[in-house]
């Protein structure tokens, strides 16, 4: 099992179904072209803990970046700011 802190090859996003901001983001990566991996928190709930253990918050969307940096909740603007920094 991966440690919560490990690095990640690509864009990981914990989140789920029903969660607004979780769809929002999600849209957002599509559009632009991200390549990510989606950890849907319902099918996969022991994740959870993974999510708060990163971002110390229970709030999704938790996104984390492969250079460790991590965003919970962004806007589109932030989301996208961060992708392209």
């Amino acid at each position: 099992m991966t440690s919560p802190t490990a690095p990640f090859d690509r864009v990981t996003v914990f989140g789920a179904d029903w969660c607004r901001d979780c769809i929002r983001s999600k849209s957002l990566l599509d559009r632009l072209g991200a390549d990510y991996e989606y950890i849907d928190l319902v099918a996969r709930p022991e994740e959870a803990d993974r999510a708060q253990q990163i971002s110390g918050r229970t709030n999704i969307p938790v996104i984390v970046f492969p250079d460790g940096r991590h965003l919970v909740e962004p806007t589109d603007p932030e989301l996208e700011a961060a992708l392209r920094a």
